[in-house]
This record gives structure tokens, sequence and C-alpha cells, in this order.
């Protein structure tokens, strides 16, 4: 993608670098005019995909979260990318309510709230090796 500007930052998988993740990749995209509603739903996305990298991805270790944003025109792309067990079977994970981690009230909902606010999600995962989640949202208020 040939873009006109971007971002990257890496975090380590500790859970009180979610709200900071959110918050960059939310003020990264607020270049682009967003309503209240456009920046909130990529926010809670990115949310989303980190909080699965630090639950499910690197689970009782610690690791690298690496978010990577970049804007063409009016569409933001963002990637989320950790190193950490891979998923099993992508299409299981992404059904509504399915969950690894019933016994932490997990709602299983991660990857449907993602395609709900995002206009496309992709899921690259490779057990061992680690998952990338690209989700990509149109912003309606640039002409």
């Amino acid at each position: 993608m040939d873009y006109e500007n971007s971002m990257r930052l890496e975090i380590p998988s500790k859970s009180e670098n979610e709200a900071f993740a959110r918050a960059v990749v939310g003020a990264f995209a607020s270049q682009l005019d967003p309503t209240v509603e456009e920046i909130s739903d990529v926010r809670t996305a990115v949310s989303e995909a980190v909080t699965n990298s630090i639950i499910h991805g690197y689970e009782n270790t610690h690791g690298m979260i690496l978010i990577e944003a970049s804007i063409k025109n009016n569409l933001l792309k963002v990637e989320v990318t950790d190193k950490g067990k891979g998923i099993e079977d992508i299409t299981a994970a992404r059904q509504p309510l399915f969950t690894t981690k019933p016994e932490l009230e997990r709602s299983g909902m991660g990857f449907t709230v993602m395609e709900t606010l995002m206009d496309s999600v992709d899921v690259f995962s490779e057990p061992g090796k680690g998952t990338r989640v690209v989700m990509t949202k149109k912003f309606n208020s640039i002409a």
C-alpha cells in the first residue's frame, strides 16, 4: 500500500498498555477528521486486537506487540502483530462466543466486535509463531 502517512508502535504485552495503544491509534486516525462514532469504533477494535494478543497470544508469558497504522486517502489500515503462540483454528476463533479462556470469563466476541466495527478484518496466524490482525476502515468525513 502506497501510504500518505504511517505510524509504528511496539509495546510489551501488559494489560496496562492496551489503553495506551488504543489512544495512540485513535490520535493517529484523528487526522482523517472522524466522527465520534468512527474514532470510537477504531479505538475499540484496536483494544480487542491488543487484548487478544495479551491474553491469548502470550498467555502467561510476555512478549512484544507491534501496532502499525497507515493512511491513504480516507482509508485507515491497522495491523496488530504478536509473536505469541498463534491460533490453531482461525475459523473457530472467529465464531461468536468461541473462547479458549472460559475461566477468565472471556466473552469470545473479540473478532466479532472487530468485524462489526471495521470494514475488513483479516487474520493471519501460525501456531508457535504468532498472529497478525489487519483491519481497515474507510472514513466518510473526508471528501
